[in-house]
This record gives structure tokens, sequence and C-alpha cells, in this order.
């Protein structure tokens, strides 16, 4: 078995196929990116695309956001899937491994990331991983378009 996270550097098939498996086990009502919209993760300097691939197959996936306010370099993980079949094998650990280094050579002091209470085994990861819960609300507007 090996196990290696990569940046997604252009899209071809095997990324739109890996997304095609990948994003209904993210959210059942997810939609799936195409093409386009994967290009524009992959080409955007805000955002890092890490693949994680398993003897060869794209298992799972993270995006780091990484952008710049006023107080600082932010870093945050968004969309964490892994393939039902590779999980409990290492996968999540090594794709917010591989973010959290990134988000440090780019300045970033801190990283976060939100998970529902109900990925249970998501959220074991991310504390033995060093992540801490914080006393803050969450908010969400959404647009009514």
């Amino acid at each position: 078995m090996t196990l290696t996270v990569v940046e997604a550097q252009e899209v071809d098939q095997r990324l739109l196929d890996a997304f095609e498996r990948l994003t209904p086990q993210l959210s059942s009502s997810g939609i799936v990116p195409g093409e386009d919209v994967l290009r524009e993760i992959v080409r955007s300097t805000a955002t890092e695309l890490l693949m994680a691939e398993l003897d060869g197959q794209y298992v799972g996936s993270l995006t780091l956001v990484l952008f710049r306010i006023p107080t600082g370099m932010r870093a945050w993980i968004e969309d964490v899937v892994v393939e039902e079949a590779a999980r409990g094998q290492g996968v999540g650990a090594a794709l917010n491994q591989a973010a959290i280094e990134r988000a440090q050579r780019a300045g970033a002091r801190t990283v976060d990331l939100t998970s529902r209470p109900s990925r249970e085994a998501a959220n074991r990861l991310y504390q033995r991983l060093g992540f801490l819960p914080r006393d803050t609300n969450v908010y969400r507007y959404e647009s009514p378009v």
C-alpha cells in the first residue's frame, strides 16, 4: 500500500472521475464539480486541491484555502472526503497533515475547519491531529437566489 498526497495541477479524466465518486460521499446534496469548476479551483492562487493517492488511485480530497487579511495569513480546510473503502487507512490524516504543513509554509499561524457533530470519526481524527474546538458562533447567510 503506497499512500501519497499530491496537489492537483491539471484537470484530467482521472480527476473528474475521482470527484464523480467522491462528491456524493461528501454531501448528499452536493453537485459534482465539472471540468470548468475544477479548473478554476486548480488555477486559483487562493486554493490548493490536495488529492490522496492509494496505489495510484485517487481515494480522497481536501481543499486548502489560503488568504491574507489585515491580521495575517489565514488557512482554512474545506471539503475533506475519503472514499468509503479507503477509510481507516490513514488517508484523512495524510491529507490534513499535508494541508497543515502547506499552511505553515505559507505563514499561517492557525488552520481552521468545521465538521458536523455527526461525523464522529472525522471529529476524532481532527482532535488526534491537534485541532481544538473553538468557543465561537458560526453564522451562515444564504442568498435567496
